[in-house]
Formats: C-alpha cells, structure tokens, sequence
C-alpha cells in the first residue's frame, strides 16, 4: 500500500467517530500484524513495556483542536466560552493563549466531552 501524505487542512476529521475509535482494542490492530510474516508476534514482555502514546497538542493550536472536533469557530466558542474574535486572532496567529486560556484548550484537546461536562453545570 503506497505512503499518501497530507497536511491536517487535507484531512477531514469531522466525519471520524471518536467514541468508536476510543472503544478499539487491541485485538483489530494486532491482528493484521500476527499475519504478517516478516515481523514476528508480540510477546508478553514486549507486550508489558508497550504503551498508548497521544500526540502532543500544543494549547496554542487552536485550529487543529477544533478541526478535531469538527466544529466551526462560531459552534467551539460557543461550546466552550470563547469569543469568536478571540479564537480568530489566536488561529491566525495575532495572539496566543496564555494562562487560564492556556490550560483550558489543554484539557479540551485531551478530553472536550468533560469540559462540556462540567461548563454545562
């Protein structure tokens, strides 16, 4: 299978299921791998060592937390207090977020439904 590269605005992640990906075991993944002969299985003390790595997101890429959840800039600072003007200035780079901003696109990138959660209280 060829290598296709494409940058993130490429990549349409609106249409990703995020529950159903979370939900994916290991047995899906491992199996394609079990078949292929040149790589031998995995054992149990490779298996032990292994674990799940997520990508860093820096807070100040706005852009690319919001293309990941798939809202528009109108629909994200609704959702999580932002002014519209703000998330503009911070994703066409006139300002970053720093302090309290800083920390709350933080936890949005690692886990968006808590902050609903906890905003809609």
């Amino acid at each position: 299978m060829p290598i296709v590269r494409k940058t993130l605005a490429e990549i349409d992640l609106s249409a990703v299921d995020w529950a159903a990906l979370r939900r994916v075991s290991e047995e899906p993944i491992e199996a394609p791998a079990l078949a292929d002969d040149e790589n031998p299985p995995m054992t149990d003390d490779v298996r032990a060592r292994a674990r799940w790595v997520r990508p860093v997101v820096a807070a100040d890429d706005v852009k690319f937390i919001r293309a990941r959840l798939g809202l528009s800039q109108e629909q994200f600072a609704a959702r999580f207090g932002f002014s519209v003007e703000t998330l503009r200035n911070y994703e066409q780079g006139h300002r970053r977020p720093t302090g309290p901003a800083s920390v709350l696109l933080r936890v949005i990138a690692n886990e968006p439904d808590a902050v609903t959660r906890a905003l809609a209280k």
